[in-house]
């Protein structure tokens, strides 16, 4: 048993399980360690998180959204460079320079106007508005630099193309736009990226005389509301990671402990512990894994009770099997000894009655060892249990009932004694049952065999004329190896497993067999089975 727990304590699939506590000595002396690869705290974890992941994706929506403002934003210079145009075109030039300043003062933009040849003859800004400054990025607040540093990162994931620097231009044909206007007569515009990655957009119309007016506006507004609107999103998302984080490790907490508490049991039950092992039942569990605990628990009690049943079975056999090998042992040296045939013959028939005792001793034992075994895989069919008797009866009549003894079998013949199960071990059962009522019987006696169909199930009934069965030992009788047998029969005749194998049966068969008292008779004993009906079996 040691070197099988030792053989144990090394196996690698073991030692992969579960965490144990450090404080049992048992846990120590195993080793078994928990790996994170089987269990589910990670696995929730990772759910949880990548549907937060999913939901961080609105700040590659904010960067689609920033796109479409800017894109409104550069019609918007294009329709308002097409009216400045217009409108400066549409009053005297001596006035031009004050329309063009108060143009750009009311559209918050920086007007310029170029001539034919590309110079310079408006620029609001020289004529004293100065609406039109960058910021310079080195002045600015950390914050302002983390926010740029996440632009850059956000735009390089989603792959937003990168516009230009924004640089000044001292000649107006260096400008793209006021190149493209005057190579064909239609308002241009573009998109720069100032020193701080607020856009600069700028916009050009032609003018009658081959002038071009361009105007440069600096869109500080969209950056900041993306901004604003991403670290918005950012609490958001934090609070609701921190959140998502203890409700996962809640039920990781509610699921994971209970399962390693039921796994380290699992596995002590394994190592061969299953007496020391109190398998938690988590009573205040309502759900599946309640439920699973309470299985388990009620799976190890059986598990126990099962294993108690064989080592009294082992100590039973042990016990039964030291009685014949004794007399046999017995009988064996003192045919070595003495030289008398009719003593001779007398120890041989010892010997050959103690061979007989043994075999059936051994026959019997082998049966019950292996009943529940094949029970279990026993498949359940349509059995008349009325036919079955009343062939048992033949049977038995036929082969001739020692001692006088008779069979009387009472039942309705209409009645329907059908029942689900194994009709040979069904069979097994009864022969037990009516074997045992012949052998209590007094000579020339009557046994009574009574079956009737009840509402729930069949019902039968052996009775005999015997010295019946005392009330305490009622239950005893379906003991292994235990035989109350009568007085003046021989020694050894029977196993004591009879009734015992009979009961295994019943039970596998969801039934009942009981040891009563003979109604409205002075002596006997009754036996009653119980068996489930075929419509009501299962």
């Amino acid at each position: 048993m040691e070197r099988a727990i030792v053989s144990r304590r090394t196996d690698p699939a073991a030692a992969a399980m579960l965490v144990l506590d450090p404080s049992d000595e048992d846990a120590r002396a195993l080793s078994l360690r928990w790996s994170a690869r089987v269990s589910l705290t990670p696995r929730i974890l990772f759910v949880n998180v990548f549907a937060l992941a999913m939901l961080a994706g609105g700040f590659f929506y904010l960067d689609s959204y920033r796109s479409r403002i800017v894109d409104g934003r550069v019609t918007q210079s294009i329709r308002e460079a097409r009216l400045i145009a217009e409108a400066v075109v549409a009053v005297p030039t001596a006035q031009r320079p004050d329309l063009s300043v108060k143009l750009a003062r009311d559209m918050g933009s920086w007007i310029r106007i170029y001539d034919a040849d590309a110079k310079l003859i408006i620029d609001t800004r020289a004529l004293g508005l100065r609406n039109f400054v960058l910021q310079d990025p080195d002045k600015q607040a950390w914050t302002q630099g983390a926010a740029r540093f996440l632009d850059a990162g956000i735009d390089t994931v989603v792959g937003t193309p990168r516009a230009p620097l924004y640089r000044e231009r001292s000649n107006g044909l260096a400008w793209p736009d006021v190149r493209t206007v005057r190579s064909a007569p239609t308002v241009a515009a573009t998109v720069w990226r100032a020193p701080d990655r607020t856009p600069v957009i700028t916009a050009a119309s032609p003018m009658p005389g081959g002038s071009v007016v361009m105007t440069t506006f600096n869109a500080r507004d969209i950056t900041q509301t993306v901004r604003v609107e991403r670290f918005r999103l950012s609490i958001v998302l934090f609070v609701v990671a921190i959140v998502s984080v203890l409700l996962s490790l809640f039920l990781a907490r509610t699921i994971v402990r209970p399962l390693r508490r039921l796994a380290w049991s699992a596995v002590r039950v394994r190592l061969g512990r299953a007496r020391e092992v109190v398998v938690p039942r988590l009573p205040e569990r309502r759900d599946e894994i309640g439920m699973l605990a309470r299985a388990l628990s009620d799976m190890s009690l059986a598990l126990r009770a099962r294993i108690d049943a064989i080592e009294a079975f082992a100590a039973d056999v042990t016990h039964e099997m030291k009685n014949p090998l004794a007399s046999l042992r017995s009988a064996v040296e003192g045919l070595a000894m003495v030289k008398d045939p009719a003593l001779q013959e007398r120890l041989l028939a010892i010997v050959r009655d103690d061979v007989h005792r043994l075999d059936r001793l051994i026959t019997d034992i082998a049966e019950a060892s292996r009943l529940d075994a094949q029970l279990s895989r026993a498949k359940f069919e349509p059995v008349d249990l009325g036919a079955m008797i009343a062939a048992l009866i033949g049977s038995r009549e036929a082969r001739g009932v020692e001692r006088g003894i008779r069979l009387e079998f009472d039942r309705r013949q209409a009645e329907s004694l059908v029942v689900l199960g194994e009709g040979a071990r069904l069979e097994r059962v009864l022969e037990n049952v009516i074997e045992n009522a012949i052998s209590f019987s007094p000579d020339r006696g009557l046994i009574r065999i009574v079956a009737r169909h009840e509402p729930d199930g069949v019902f039968v009934a052996i009775e005999d004329e015997g010295p019946g069965v005392p009330e305490e030992a009622r239950e005893q009788v379906f003991q292994r190896f235990q035989s109350l047998r009568p007085a003046g029969e021989a020694f050894g005749k029977h196993s004591g497993l009879g009734l015992a194998i009979a009961r295994t049966i019943v039970d596998a068969h969801q039934g009942s067999i009981v040891a009563t008292e003979r109604t409205n008779r002075a002596a006997g004993a009754r036996f009653v089975i119980r068996l489930p009906a075929a419509e009501t079996a299962g």
